[in-house]
């Protein structure tokens, strides 16, 4: 199987997934703050971290469920534990100084990225 279709399918379920799980909470805890969102990425974290556990340390889950699960489902369920898992591979291999630089940009880029994706139209706009 092509490894797109591979990353396609994975991802369908990791979205669904997020989905059913952040409405879950969301109807249970209300909408005051982002819940559901925080459970879905520390799940994610959780379970990228015993992914790559048994992918990279014990070499017993191959190539192909690794892009399954950890670029299909877990990337589709949230791309949060991606972030987290590179952040701490930058923090084991090259120091506190590119993990803190992958830290700060991901999330200042990121909310500047959101800013202007929803002022850049208003202005388009006007």
């Amino acid at each position: 199987m092509p490894a797109v279709l591979i990353v396609g399918l994975g991802g369908f379920l990791g979205a669904a997934a997020r989905y059913v799980l952040g409405a879950a909470i969301h109807r249970r805890l209300g909408e005051a703050f982002p819940y559901g969102t925080l459970a879905v990425n520390v799940l994610g974290c959780l379970a990228i971290g015993f992914v790559l556990h048994y992918a990279d340390d014990r070499a017993s889950v191959g190539p192909g469920a690794r892009l399954f699960l950890v670029t299909g489902i877990l990337g589709g369920f949230t791309t949060f534990s991606a972030f987290g898992a590179e952040t701490l591979s930058l923090l084991r291999d090259r120091g506190f100084g590119p993990a803190a630089l992958n830290i700060s940009a991901d999330l200042l880029l990121g909310l500047a990225a959101v800013w202007l994706g929803r002022t850049i139209p208003r202005g388009l706009a006007g």
